[in-house]
């Protein structure tokens, strides 16, 4: 009998790659965050933002981690990962020339859409990964769109602060932080946090979002579609924002996963059908899912 694993082995024949990838950058945050920089040629040339790669962080441990991919370039993928149990311990000491293997890239990524030109990214945490990725690809596509990027993080951010020169209407002057990647991209964004970091906006993602959106106009804010990245709450809260608005959202969910092919069920979530209320597997289904289908 075929299993479910095998199915979507097949299905994905040629899009999904296990590599044995050299370590060519890894650096520490505070927070025991770490950015790690893997050669995974395969991976990168099919990487798509909202996909996510499995890593074995060690010989020791066979069983394997999911990580956001935050950059792709021709040769090599980048992830950013909080410590957080034994193996991204293990993971964490990994240097410059070791390897690691991985499984990728993985689940159906973000869609952006012509007629929604003004993509609204949303990211908390770990989530913040998956919107540089989309970030990185707007940038790069031909058509002409005007995205804005809202961070949160209430653990420091994995990057130095830069003081935006991109103004941002309905947005207080006075919050100007942002990432210097995206800075440099050209893509406009703002920081917010409760730790009460200098420049950046004391609240919630969503109320950074809310003040943002409210300075569009008519026309303005039937383009937006958001999308999202985060802790479940924020997600819920994220979701919960789109429908005020009346917009279009979409969410990369978190969840515990074991086999990350779909075999196992083990991170099933329920989601909304046509047909009907249905358990669907958040990596090989999702990550990304409409935000007004999840059952939250």
């Amino acid at each position: 009998m075929t299993t479910e694993a095998q199915k979507y082995a097949q299905r994905n024949r040629g899009t999904i790659f296990v590599e044995q990838g050299e370590v060519l950058g890894h650096d520490a945050w505070p927070g025991d965050q770490y950015i790690l920089r893997i050669r995974a040629p395969k991976c990168a040339a099919a990487a798509r933002p909202g996909s996510f790669i499995h890593i074995t962080c060690d010989e020791e441990l066979p069983m394997r981690r999911p990580l956001s991919i935050m950059r792709a370039s021709e040769d090599w993928i980048e992830v950013l990962y909080k410590v957080v149990g034994e193996g991204l311990h293990l993971l964490a000491r990994k240097r410059l020339g070791d390897t690691v293997s991985l499984l990728g890239p993985i689940g159906q990524p973000f869609a952006l859409r012509a007629e929604r030109p003004r993509p609204l990214l949303i990211g908390g945490g770990v989530g913040i990964p998956p919107m540089i990725f989309l970030a990185d690809a707007i940038r790069r596509d031909a058509g002409a769109r005007e995205p804005m990027a809202i961070l949160g993080s209430e653990i420091p951010f994995p990057f130095d602060f830069e003081q935006s020169a991109l103004d941002v209407r309905g947005i207080d002057a006075a919050v100007r932080s942002t990432m210097p990647l995206l800075e440099h991209w050209g893509v406009p964004a703002r920081l917010t946090s409760l730790q009460g970091y200098e420049g950046c906006h004391e609240g919630y993602v969503t109320d950074l979002a809310e003040q943002w959106l409210q300075g569009l106009g008519p026309d303005e804010l039937g383009q937006v579609e958001i999308f999202a990245c985060g802790p479940t709450p924020m997600l819920k809260a994220v979701a919960a924002l789109a429908a005020r608005h009346d917009l279009p959202c979409q969410v990369s969910l978190e969840e515990y996963m074991a086999c990350a092919v779909g075999g196992c069920a083990g991170c099933t979530v329920r989601i909304n059908t046509p047909d009907g209320p249905a358990m669907k597997r958040v990596c090989v289904d999702g990550p990304v899912f409409d935000a007004a289908a999840v059952a939250w």
